[in-house]
């Protein structure tokens, strides 16, 4: 049977059957394979996510893959039957940070899959075609449904501008941080340093590139040129600074609670550290991470601990926000 997840108000949520929309001009209509759950989608069914980033009721689900069955009036008849991601933020592509190609900028407000326009918690999905993003027709649709947060590492990385040789770090082991390795190992770095408050990250760090792994209570060398922070609890930008040399550049990606401790300016400046942050991912990450994926530098299956029906939504919401260190990614599967 057809079904969604409707979040009608933080904290209650319904099963609804659910009918495809019929794309209309310059759309496209995509059979959901697997969509994620990530802590925004928590934000979204506790009520703590900011005013303005959400619009009940609401189907979530802003990580996803799937299949085009059916393209509207002027999008392209080619995209029918391919395997496909798709970009969440609605941007306008008039205004002047979208010309510049800065789409996650848009000026024209906030408007994004999963969040204020129906989500990918449901057998399918209906969105402007030009959000789409081809995979190779061999692409593993379950891996695929992790290239949201792999654009958003995408961004990240390309911000930081590694270069072969540099010593790279991140701060996180988790979704996005194990993400982060993989995009920096393929830079051939010469050292790639992973710091997490879990231990039991190591061993799969280490397979996808790390050199080394720490906690933050272990000695941290402070001599790196790029590190990027994906943890965003109330110490890691705190823990990524102080990991670079003099002039190295940091870019932050975690959102870390409100009114947390955060970086020292004065120390910034002194040092003379270049400060980047990274909110979603313009078009151009995405691209980049789907061009990654597709040439099996980037491999998020292992990320995956979890794959569960539509139905068991309430469990699946409840492990995101366990703490168990065996939860990694959950999907579910429309």
């Amino acid at each position: 049977m057809n079904s969604a997840v409707v979040i009608d108000a933080p904290g209650e949520h319904r099963i609804v059957p659910h009918e495809p929309v019929p794309p209309a001009a310059g759309e496209a209509l995509v059979r959901v394979h697997a969509v994620g759950i990530c802590g925004s989608d928590r934000e979204v069914h506790q009520g703590n996510r900011p005013e303005g980033y959400v619009r009940y009721p609401l189907t979530p689900g802003h990580e996803w893959s799937g299949t085009v069955e059916a393209v509207g009036p002027g999008a392209p008849e080619s995209l029918v039957g391919r395997k496909v991601v798709g970009e969440g933020f609605r941007s306008c592509q008039v205004c002047d940070r979208c010309h510049a190609g800065e789409t996650t900028l848009c000026t024209a407000g906030y408007e994004e899959t999963g969040f204020t326009q129906p989500g990918a918690m449901a057998t399918t999905l209906t969105l402007p075609a030009r959000l789409l993003h081809v995979l190779p027709d061999d692409a593993d649709l379950t891996a695929a449904a992790l290239l949201e947060p792999a654009a958003c590492v995408a961004a990240a990385a390309l911000k930081a501008d590694a270069r072969p040789g540099e010593r790279v770090a991140v701060v996180g082991a988790g979704t996005l941080g194990m993400l982060a390795v993989q995009f920096l190992a393929a830079n051939s770095p010469a050292e790639l340093l992973t710091v997490d408050t879990r231990p039991e990250r190591a061993p799969l760090a280490r397979t996808f590139g790390a050199t080394d792994f720490r906690t933050p209570g272990q000695e941290l060398p402070g001599d790196f040129d790029v590190v990027i922070e994906t943890a965003g609890s109330t110490d890691s930008a705190r823990t990524a600074a102080s990991l670079l040399r003099r002039g190295g550049r940091l870019v932050l990606t975690g959102l870390p609670a409100s009114g947390a401790a955060g970086l020292d300016p004065t120390g910034l400046v002194v040092r003379q550290l270049e400060v980047r942050t990274v909110f979603g991912a313009p078009s151009a990450a995405w691209a980049h991470a789907v061009r990654f994926f597709g040439a099996g530098l980037l491999d998020p299956l292992p990320l995956v601990t979890h794959e569960l029906p539509l139905d068991q939504f309430p469990y699946a919401m409840e492990l995101v926000g366990s703490g168990d260190p065996k939860v990694g990614k959950v999907l579910l599967l429309p």
